[in-house]
């Protein structure tokens, strides 16, 4: 297998690790388009090549790659892959514009390729076994969802500046919103199909950056159920979580400490239905990656496809209009 890892910011480096653990004869080519650094660091010993251009990385002729750039080069990045036979792990979010994304979405149709979307907190077994509940009915009928997640944007990447991030930065497709949008993501994952959207975003920090770092959204979905989403790079004490409310009960997921309890209301009594403290946060993107493999091998499509990354995309361009309208928008 020869894999091609495009950008080498902490998640390109986290994925080019896993490739390595899950399959040690896999070859690695690094595509660093911003970057004029060489230097590999600890990746020294697992990337056998580094490239510049679109040109040179084709060259090298890989069977899939994984795109870790900034948002706003995904697509730009991702089309001449596909054009040339290359299955795609895009990061999230798929893209900070609707802009060609049809495009992609239909090449890779056309050329029968996979294209995924990382939105690896699909592959979290605490949340799992929370959307397991709800297919089984555990709740009943599913009214209405409160998500958040929340922590300082300098801790997310320890030892570099926030301020040249991606997730400080518009022009990089950055602001809590896209940047964020795990929770998007899930939201439609556990409750369906989203029909509008209304949203409050903000600049309330101090942080040195020209996106919002605050965002309060509320979701209508198709079944008639309300979610709420809270995000922000503001948060000292890190937090991510959710709490599902039904006619018949209540669902809580701890995204930090990896647990899932339910509220039954015939029993008025609490269970815990997964515990998972002190797991390792990098088995979900493992699984993420070795799925993604499996379906490359298979020739099946993923379970996150180009598809669900576009109304992602859509539904938080959908957010910064509504936001700026102070008007609910439709999807």
């Amino acid at each position: 297998m020869k894999a091609l890892i495009v950008g080498l910011g902490g998640i390109g480096r986290r994925h080019a690790r896993n490739l390595k653990a899950i399959d040690g004869s896999a070859r690695i080519c690094a595509w660093r388009p911003q970057s004029a650094d060489d230097g590999l660091g600890d990746l020294a010993p697992l990337v056998e090549r580094v490239v510049r251009t679109a040109d040179e990385a084709l060259a090298w002729g890989p069977d899939l790659a994984v795109l870790a750039t900034p948002a706003s080069m995904h697509v730009e990045a991702a089309v001449p892959l596909a054009r040339a036979g290359i299955h795609l792990l895009v990061e999230k979010p798929l893209s900070d514009r609707l802009d060609a994304v049809d495009g992609l979405l239909a090449l890779c149709e056309a050329r029968a390729l996979v294209l995924m979307v990382g939105y690896n907190l699909r592959f979290a077994h605490s949340l799992a076994r929370l959307r397991a509940a709800l297919a089984d009915g555990a709740i009943g009928r599913v009214l209405a969802l409160r998500a958040e997640v929340g922590q300082f944007l300098p801790d997310w990447r320890q030892g570099r500046d926030y301020r040249r991030s991606a997730s400080a930065q518009r022009a990089l497709g950055g602001g809590a919103v896209l940047e964020m949008s795990h929770e998007l993501d899930y939201a439609r994952w556990l409750l369906g199909e989203v029909t509008a959207v209304s949203a409050r975003t903000a600049r309330l920090g101090d942080l040195d950056v020209d996106v919002e770092d605050a965002a309060e959204i509320t979701l209508e979905f198709a079944s008639g159920a309300l979610g709420n989403i809270h995000v922000d790079m503001l948060d000292r004490a890190r937090t991510r979580g959710c709490r599902v409310v039904g006619t018949e009960g209540t669902l809580v997921w701890d995204g930090v400490e990896h647990r899932t309890e339910l509220f039954t209301a015939s029993t008025g009594t609490w269970s815990e239905l997964y515990s998972g403290v002190g797991e390792d946060r990098n088995a979900m993107y493992v699984a993420e990656l070795e799925h993604f493999l499996g379906c490359v091998a298979a020739g099946r499509p993923a379970a996150i496809t180009g598809a669900d990354g576009k109304r992602v995309v859509e539904i938080a361009l959908a957010a910064h209009r509504s936001a700026a309208t102070r008007q609910v928008v439709s999807l």
